[in-house]
């Protein structure tokens, strides 16, 4: 009688490509855009890496496909580190023309000063805090899809995670004193304790 269940008992599903890479090429975009510096050349890693998932992804063993591929993503632009590393940032039309009708122009200000301020620091931070932090805090991953991701142990993951997180409000803090009158840092030094923690 076992043996006429586990004939009819479904055949395991295998995930295909589509399944697995797919619904991860923009989180493949913004890490490889973070890490490059460059929007062109990070479509070029995003190209690359979806054809090495592809030639390899018989060797994919299950389970987290995201995680696999943004390893995959990591992997080919630290291998083409010199070719993908940009000069500037080429001037994006779309994130400085969207403006809010109901924002005042103050409020605009603010925010996009914070937000540019928040991306030159992330970038000035070495290469293994703003992977931790991208992947992280903008992309969502997991300790253990981070662990994964960089191939490293889930310990060393939290620990660099709180470096991270304090190098950047260093570089923060710092950068306020610079540009902020003196009766502003305190209040500017509060706002990046919520950003960072």
């Amino acid at each position: 009688m076992s043996s006429a269940m586990n004939r009819h008992a479904a055949p395991a599903v295998r995930e295909t490509f589509d399944d697995v890479v797919l619904p991860h090429l923009d989180a493949g975009y913004r890490l490889a855009r973070w890490l490059t510096r460059n929007e062109h050349d990070a479509e070029d890693v995003v190209q690359e890496a979806s054809l090495r998932a592809l030639r390899y992804f018989r060797t994919f063993a299950g389970g987290n496909g995201r995680a696999w591929f943004l390893r995959i993503v990591r992997n080919t632009c630290h291998g083409g580190r010199r070719r993908f590393q940009a000069v500037t940032d080429p001037f994006d039309e779309e994130r400085h023309s969207n403006l809010q009708p109901h924002s005042d122009p103050e409020t605009l200000m603010l925010r996009t000063n914070d937000a540019n301020q928040v991306e030159r620091a992330i970038n000035s931070l070495p290469d293994r805090f703003r992977e931790l932090l991208i992947l992280r805090e903008l992309e969502g991953l997991s300790y253990r899809e981070l662990a994964d991701v960089m191939d490293i142990p889930i310990g060393t993951v939290m620990s660099g995670l709180s470096r991270a997180r304090d190098a950047l409000r260093g570089v923060l803090v710092d950068e306020s004193k610079r540009s902020r009158p003196v009766e502003r840092i305190a209040e500017q030094e509060r706002r990046i304790n919520e950003v960072v923690l």
